[in-house]
């Protein structure tokens, strides 16, 4: 089984312009989609373009159209809606970002016309008990600035992430979100990135006295130093800002005290989330291991090129630096997880997206602490049965873990 995930780890890396872009499995818009399979089908859930978008400016890279896919709810799920927000890394620059407009990642042309929903999409009371009938949506990610960007460029780019997410909303509340009595804004990796800038916003769209909140998966990427002493990520990022012309849709309680960048990151923007969060996430994440800790240029003579490949082969220096980044992770989330409205769970897995993964989410033998699986940790928390701040043991005492590295 091991051989599995390092197989995929390996296949999961492209290299693109200096800076590694790492798509995980889960994250939809696979080339191997399992759709296009007549063995083993999982639920398929087709297309829907946002019609309205072109006159609001919310656009995908290339100037086409948004979109999203909406799977009705049934029974006592009618009123209830989980909204997902698809990862897929970021482009920091004119280069890279062109790219984009030749895919699925910043061109609805180039969409799947159908896509699984499974995790916490799935239909199926067995694999996902607590939002199966509920109106799940899965938002396409086009805009390559994690849903927050608001510019265009002389190349013809359109940095509109910000406008996306307006419009999807707008579009879901006309189709029933606005009467709904609970709510989920979930993403995964970018996605997961964009639930945290955008969870208050989306919290706003409802009347006092419902239940929403929020579930951001893989989403808490760190301003670490790297292997070199250096700030990989950082530096990344500020780049993200400047070109997407995020500065202006982050949030104004960090940028009226720290610069744009350091608001990008979510370490700075948790502490003043109003609206009900739920962090899920790995304090050994595979693809900060992998694209901002241990990058090419940061390990130049390839010393962790074996501890990359697969975890077993990390020696005892590189140990020691794994679990300082779980120290630094755990500090992030400290003072976040004395409120009690938020909920926590992380794991010790080399792992990045747990949430819409079959055999991550609620499987028999998926990831768990203290006997928990996720999805009833998520469920715990959202409809207050227990307050959930569960922090796993560190590496490598859990062997439940699905390591993908």
């Amino acid at each position: 089984m091991r051989g599995i995930f390092v197989f995929l780890a390996l296949m999961l890396v492209s290299r693109v312009h200096g800076f590694d872009a790492w798509v995980n499995q889960s994250e939809v818009g696979s080339r191997k989609n399992p759709c296009s399979s007549s063995w083993g089908r999982p639920l398929c859930v087709g297309l829907t373009l946002i019609q309205s978008a072109a006159s609001k400016g919310a656009l995908c890279m290339d100037g086409s159209l948004p979109g999203y896919h909406l799977h009705h709810g049934f029974g006592s799920g009618s009123n209830s809606w989980v909204v997902v927000l698809e990862g897929g890394g970021w482009c920091n620059d004119v280069t890279s970002c062109n790219g984009r407009k030749f895919n699925h990642r910043g061109s609805s042309k180039y969409f799947e016309y159908e896509i699984p929903f499974e995790g916490i999409l799935s239909n199926k009371q067995d694999e996902n008990p607590d939002f199966y009938n509920w109106n799940r949506v899965k938002v396409r990610y086009c805009d390559g600035g994690s849903f927050t960007g608001d510019g265009y460029n002389a190349a013809g780019l359109y940095f509109r992430g910000q406008r996306i997410f307006q419009a999807a909303m707008e579009e879901l509340m006309s189709k029933g979100m606005r009467y709904a009595n609970q709510a989920l804004l979930a993403g995964c990796s970018a996605g997961g990135l964009a639930v945290i800038h955008h969870c208050d916003e989306f919290g706003a769209l409802f009347p006092r006295g419902r239940r929403v909140k929020c579930l951001s998966d893989a989403g808490m990427f760190l301003d670490a130093v790297d292997v070199a002493g250096h700030r990989t990520l950082r530096s990344f990022f500020s780049s993200v800002v400047r070109l997407h012309r995020s500065a202006r849709t982050l949030s104004r309680t960090c940028t009226s005290r720290m610069d744009p960048t350091s608001c990008f990151f979510p370490q700075n923007i948790i502490p003043n989330i109003r609206t009900p969060l739920f962090i899920l996430n790995s304090a050994y994440d595979a693809w900060q291991v992998l694209e901002s800790l241990a990058t090419p240029r940061a390990d130049r003579q390839g010393l962790w090129t074996k501890c990359k490949s697969n975890h077993a082969f990390c020696n005892g220096n590189q140990i020691q630096f794994l679990q300082g980044f779980r120290n630094q992770m755990l500090n992030v989330v400290s003072g976040f997880s004395n409120s009690r409205q938020n909920g926590l769970f992380i794991n010790s897995c080399f792992a990045h997206c747990q949430s819409e993964r079959s055999d991550t989410w609620y499987a028999g033998n998926s990831p768990q602490i203290g006997n928990k699986r996720i999805a009833t940790a998520v469920g715990d928390w959202f409809f207050d049965r227990s307050q959930i701040k569960a922090i796993d043991c560190a590496y490598p005492c859990d062997g439940s873990c699905h390591h993908l590295l």
